[in-house]
């Protein structure tokens, strides 16, 4: 796999991680809205959260979604790409 590839594929799993993170303490802070950083937020992060949502139960009003999406990505960074 090209150099240039395995660099954007890391740096897309780390941003994705991190856009994940964010959404998890927005939703801590500002959980009744926002601006457009909040929305863009939600909408980076809404793609890859809610196919897991779907196959998570609900379990006590938490929401694991999260944590189980930033467990993959690193699981698919880790085994895709060499280190």
């Amino acid at each position: 796999m090209p150099l240039v590839l395995i660099n954007f594929l890391r740096l897309l799993t780390t941003v994705l991680s991190l856009l994940i993170i964010a959404r998890v303490v927005l939703s801590w802070a500002a959980p009744s809205g926002g601006g457009g950083l909040v929305a863009f937020v939600y909408q980076a992060t809404e793609p890859i959260l809610a196919p897991i949502r779907r196959l998570l139960p609900p379990t006590g009003g938490l929401d694991w979604s999260p944590f189980v999406a930033i467990l993959l990505l690193g699981l698919l960074s880790r085994i895709l790409l060499p280190a």
